[in-house]
């Protein structure tokens, strides 16, 4: 599965911003989707996912501000980052996973896409 992460730009604080992570090599609906994102300096940090049945889940630190779907149809997952903050600018990647699950950490995914910049100014 290859993925492709897009949809990053700057915007001020109070924007928004809808990341798309498109999936190619073979249909992904069975997949656990994650995003994560890294600033500079930092650790990568789970974001947000969603299971095969549409389950989600999110950070403490997005909730109510970030909303993850998917369109299986599409073969692509989506997250909608509203109310950005300036501590929200980070490098966003998505990640799939075969085992069913969220998972917050990284190491149990199996694929990664390329990351997009999202920059929040305040």
């Amino acid at each position: 599965v290859q993925l492709q992460a897009s949809g990053g730009g700057s915007v001020q604080a109070g924007g928004s911003l809808r990341l798309s992570c498109a999936a190619s090599g073979r249909p992904f609906s069975s997949y656990t989707v994650g995003w994560f994102r890294q600033a500079l300096g930092k650790q990568r940090e789970w974001v947000a996912g969603i299971t095969s049945g549409n389950s989600t889940n999110s950070s403490e630190f997005v909730k109510g501000r970030f909303t993850i779907s998917r369109d299986n149809a599409k073969n692509a997952v989506y997250l909608q980052m509203n109310s950005l903050k300036p501590e929200d600018t980070a490098v966003y990647y998505c990640a799939c996973k075969i085992r069913w699950g969220v998972s917050s950490v990284a190491r149990d995914y199996n694929y990664w896409g390329q990351g997009t910049q999202v920059t929040v100014s305040s």
